[in-house]
């Protein structure tokens, strides 16, 4: 296939004005409009949107560039097919040394790596260096690694067969950039970023586990669990907040100089719940919200070097991570795992982190892919609004009842911010500048359209107090994407409004199988402390009593566990007795207890699904 005509005008063009594009005056987003965008709009990308798709289908999305300590915090270009990521361009303006430089490469390996792409482009124009992403970059690789192609611009003429048999739109949809990907894979074993992520939040643990034990002796084993998870989840929190230039960039870092840094770092995480209003950050009581405040972690005692070994992985260039991109669906997938594990104190106060029971006796925990959430929200929550309007969408209540880490959730969200936001641009988007603005050539939904569609339809149940924190902090970040400082501050200045919703009426923490009913048949109250925590009665009506009252749920989403019942009894057996009394398919013979919760969601559902179902 011979270069076609606009690309060979672009080649004559660049070479008549090398000089003065390497010159250092010409930027980064002039070459990227008068050169990268037409190069790959000549490979049948839709870069600007001609053919008016929806928002969360368009092929390509250029990132509003955040200049932060003078390095940008978001790729420039992420090029999609249906709305998935398939791989970033990154553009650099041509006086930069794309070959030899080992910045730039780094940079793309670390976004390309955090969002979990095999590949991603890096160039000039003038170059054009395509990069394996699926090895955790290093501070002191060179501009080599991980490079699996490289052009000049003199070379694209006679090459355009093999970059558009790779790079095309269609050669993507074909397959043949997946397989380029799955051919260019190096040797060496690949370390995915939720790998790499998982074993820093678990040392962290073992870290602030071994010295909150250490330095504040009268903790008990549920408060100190809850200190070490509530402490990494605010950190987290803060340092995605920074990436994605919602807070100012390193203020965790600056904390490693001086000393008192735990106290400090208590101010920072005052001043947040000031801004952001979520539980993660509640610490005084408050008119009309359900949960009690954080009256334990601002008084505890941590040592500095604690801290400050904490703080320094999380910055560049010891980090490989670039948070702007690490999607919460990545999060959901480490804290899943995470949360499989539990710190436990012995006899002395040491503390020891351990599987919990039902993860040992599971064989280890097991997250659902991400096409199997899109499909069944799609397939459910996408069937409960065709043919409606935001009004009677705003009446539909979605529910995942036993929500993990908020997997489900999070892409219930996802969809229903996606819905409205096309609802309201295809009935004309200047009727609702209330809940749309727009930014470049992008229509988004405001702060407080995107808190109304969570508080309004989103709900969730877990047995865990810690899932239940990892699921607000993920819907927490996706209500702030695409929010900035100067957003939040404004909001806060102008309509003493905070960015965040109280999610303690929407996302509870309790056992979903067994209510206050069950008293009627054990004495729980005679049980040991740890048994009825474990056990964590949770009545639906005294929870969600609007819901319950006008019927229950619109739809249940979810995976609940799978675990056969021979196997629980090991470690809860007064529940497996319950169970056996409370639910027509756990009354008779072995069972499984996704059953259970199979039974249980057709009662909690309004209207009963459309299918014979014979517990």
């Amino acid at each position: 296939m011979a270069a076609p005509k606009e690309i060979l005008r672009l080649l004559e063009r660049f070479a008549q004005q090398c000089e003065a594009y390497k010159s250092g005056q010409y930027k980064e987003l002039a070459i990227r409009v008068e050169f990268i965008d037409p190069f790959f709009k000549a490979l049948g990308w839709d870069v600007h949107n001609e053919q008016g798709y929806a928002e969360a289908y368009k092929d390509v999305i250029h990132e509003d560039a955040l200049k932060i300590g003078g390095a940008t915090k978001a790729p420039d270009s992420c090029f999609r097919i249906g709305g998935t990521r398939k791989f970033f361009v990154e553009c650099k303006k041509p006086s930069v040394n794309i070959k030899d430089a080992p910045h730039p490469a780094y940079q793309l390996r670390r976004y390309g790596w955090s969002a979990k792409l095999p590949l991603s482009i890096l160039t000039d124009f003038e170059e054009f260096a395509v990069y394996d992403c699926r090895n955790k970059p290093g501070k002191n690789d060179s501009s080599a690694v991980g490079r699996v192609l490289y052009l000049t611009y003199e070379q694209y003429a006679e090459k355009w067969d093999e970059i558009a048999n790779i790079f095309s739109r269609e050669a993507v949809l074909k397959g043949s950039f997946d397989k380029f990907a799955h051919d260019a894979k190096g040797k060496r074993g690949t370390t995915t970023v939720d790998d790499v992520f998982l074993e820093e939040i678990e040392r962290w643990r073992d870290l602030l586990a071994r010295n909150i034990a250490l330095r504040n002796p009268a903790l008990s084993q549920r408060e100190l669990n809850f200190a070490v998870q509530r402490t990494i989840d605010r950190i987290i929190f803060l340092r995605i907040c920074e990436d994605r230039g919602i807070e100012p960039y390193g203020r965790l870092m600056a904390l490693r100089n001086g000393e008192r840094v735990y106290p400090r770092l208590c101010e920072k995480f005052q001043r947040a719940d000031e801004r952001y209003n979520s539980g993660l950050f509640h610490f005084q009581r408050e008119k009309g919200r359900p949960e009690a405040p954080d009256e334990l972690t601002l008084s505890l005692n941590l040592d500095d070097k604690v801290l400050k070994d904490i703080f320094a992985s999380l910055y560049y260039p010891e980090s490989p991570y670039e948070f702007s991109v690490l999607s919460a669906d990545i999060l959901g997938q480490v804290y899943e795992r995470f949360l499989g594990n539990v710190i436990r104190l012995t006899a002395g106060h040491q503390a020891k982190v351990e599987k919990k029971p039902e993860v040992r006796n599971a064989g280890g925990v097991f997250y659902t892919p991400e096409f199997i959430t899109k499909t069944i929200v799609r397939q459910t929550i996408g069937k409960q609004v065709e043919g409606k309007t935001p009004r009677q969408v705003a009446k539909l209540r979605f529910c995942d009842m036993a929500c993990g880490s908020g997997s489900f959730l999070i892409e219930a969200f996802q969809f229903l911010l996606d819905w409205h936001r096309d609802f309201y641009v295809e009935d004309n988007p200047e009727k609702h500048g209330k809940v749309l603005y727009r930014t470049g050539n992008e229509w988004r939904l405001t702060t407080d359209e995107r808190k109304r569609i969570l508080l309004n339809n989103i709900y969730g149940v877990d047995i865990d107090a810690q899932a239940v924190e990892v699921t607000k902090l993920s819907l927490f970040l996706k209500v702030l994407e695409g929010e900035s400082q100067e957003s939040i501050t404004k909001q806060y200045e102008l309509f003493h409004q905070r960015a965040l919703p109280d999610l303690g009426s929407n996302i509870k923490c309790g056992n979903s199988l067994i209510g206050s009913e069950a008293y009627r048949y054990q004495q729980l109250s005679f049980l040991p402390e740890d048994d009825r925590y474990r056990i964590n009665v949770f009545d639906w009506t005294q929870a969600f009593p609007g819901i319950m009252e006008a019927g229950g749920f619109d739809a249940i989403i979810g995976n609940p566990p799978y675990i056969r019942i021979q196997v629980m009894k090991k470690w809860a057996p007064v529940e497996v007795e319950l169970y056996k009394t409370l639910y027509r398919s756990a009354a008779a013979g072995n069972y499984d207890i996704y059953v259970v919760f199979v039974e249980k969601a057709l009662n909690l559902l309004k209207v009963l699904p459309a299918f014979p179902c014979d517990l």
